[in-house]
């Protein structure tokens, strides 16, 4: 019997290229922050009915103890994954979802001492909502790509479009401006990309256990 597929959600495509879609799984890129996501989620909730939803990409530690590319979840019962994940060294986690990026490791701090949440993203809470009102079970399941202790080489929130997209220009700008930052977003890039690679290793393993 065919089933329904299981709907992967992410922001950005950087947090997806890793991930092995195939025809049991379908790719979402449902854009930045709750807007994007929720409008984004619904137009393919119109169209498909998936068995299972999957909010997936980076975060930000806010728990100290999270390391760099740590994968965490927090899973519906009814996903049946809680067990799957943590044999693939997945950590049971709580999320905030915010905003806005959240940059500096102070905010970070001032947020893990007022949420006592252990990551923070901005997408998973409005998407999973949506699930719940259609009775479809969801995850979260996301790596850690900045620890708490470390902040962000650039200001990202003073780069976006009103649409929660980066402004490539004002990022021109700012890179020109202070050449100094170049090296850090580079090593930023390869933070990120080792922690996508490390989202993939567990994504592509628990859906190859079904």
């Amino acid at each position: 019997m065919d089933r329904a597929p299981t709907l992967i959600c992410f922001a950005v495509k950087e947090e997806a290229k890793f991930v092995a879609e195939n025809d049991s799984t379908r790719i979402l890129i449902a854009g930045m922050g709750c807007k994007n996501a929720t409008e984004n989620l619904r137009k393919e909730l119109s169209k498909t009915h998936p068995a299972l939803v999957l909010t997936c990409g980076f975060a930000g530690g806010l728990n100290p103890e999270l390391k760099l590319s740590d994968v965490v979840f927090d899973a519906d019962a009814e996903s049946n994954l809680k067990e799957k994940l943590m044999k693939l060294s997945a950590k049971p986690a709580r999320f905030h979802c915010a905003e806005s990026v959240v940059i500096t490791a102070a905010e970070k701090q001032a947020l893990w001492e007022s949420t006592r949440a252990d990551a923070v993203e901005m997408e998973s809470s409005a998407m999973r909502k949506i699930c719940r009102e259609q009775k479809i079970p969801s995850a979260t399941i996301r790596v850690i790509s900045d620890p708490a202790g470390a902040d962000l080489p650039l200001d990202f929130n003073a780069l976006m479009t009103p649409d929660m997209r980066i402004n490539f220009v004002k990022l021109a700008l700012e890179l020109m401006t202070k050449p100094q930052k170049v090296p850090q977003l580079m090593r930023f890039q390869k933070q990120t990309s080792d922690a996508a690679r490390k989202l993939a290793e567990v994504l592509n393993a628990l859906l190859a256990c079904d």
